[in-house]
């Protein structure tokens, strides 16, 4: 009676220690998947976040050096989408802004700060050249010049309004015809001339839309004046 009294603590001591070990196992397997977890998920965390592609102030391909502008400029698209000018991640001018027009599209910054100074449009199919030149005249030496096209920017242009675009470091604006593109991007007191110039002519059979051709879009970086 005794001998069984005994066997039968002993097997229920030795259930206890299994229920025990078993316990421990089960609370250190759900500590290890739990740890585990956290640390998948940081990692999937990380990975989709390297992966992520950085972003570029106006949206560029590559930053720009720290004593750089960055832009990026689009002419209009026929006489529909007005022109989009951007600087340093900030719009200046766009159709959004209500602040584009038929013809020559104009910003002017400031070459040391990146502040933008004046914004205006010319219309060159009905309006007058010569509030243009007036406007060129006036455009201070240092100042960052931002000119791109919407609809038609050649019809009144006469040769001293040419020149003085010339003058900014425009290498296209002699052959600017009847709704072409452009997109420029110059100087006042610029020696050479600029490498910001795109120019695209209307041809019937080259155009991308009836009766004008495609869209330009420009970016690069601007060095600084530090004169």
């Amino acid at each position: 009676m005794m001998r069984a009294g005994g066997l039968l603590k002993l097997a229920v001591l030795v259930s206890i220690l299994f229920l025990v070990v078993f316990l421990a196992f089960e609370l250190f397997e759900s500590n290890m998947n739990l740890n585990l977890g956290k640390v998948l998920g940081k990692f999937t965390h990380a990975a989709v976040f390297s992966t992520r592609p950085p972003r570029h102030k106006c949206g560029l391909s590559k930053s720009c050096p720290e004593d750089h502008f960055a832009f990026k400029i689009t002419s209009g698209a026929a006489s529909v989408v007005g022109p989009k000018m951007c600087l340093q991640d900030n719009v200046l001018m766009s159709g959004v802004k209500n602040n584009v027009g038929r013809g020559i599209n104009i910003a002017l910054i400031n070459g040391k700060t990146g502040e933008l100074t004046k914004i205006d449009s010319f219309d060159m199919w009905s309006g007058d050249v010569n509030h243009l030149i007036k406007f060129l005249k006036e455009i201070e030496d240092g100042s960052i010049v931002m000119m791109a096209t919407f609809d038609d920017p050649a019809t009144k242009l006469n040769d001293e309004a040419r020149n003085l675009i010339a003058e900014l470091g425009s290498s296209s604006i002699s052959i600017l015809g009847f709704r072409d593109n452009w997109v420029f991007v110059g100087g006042k007191g610029i020696k050479t001339k600029s490498p910001f110039e795109q120019h695209i002519k209307n041809n019937a059979e080259t155009n991308k839309y009836e009766g004008w051709p495609e869209v330009l879009e420009m970016e690069g970086c601007i060095p600084m004046k530090h004169e």
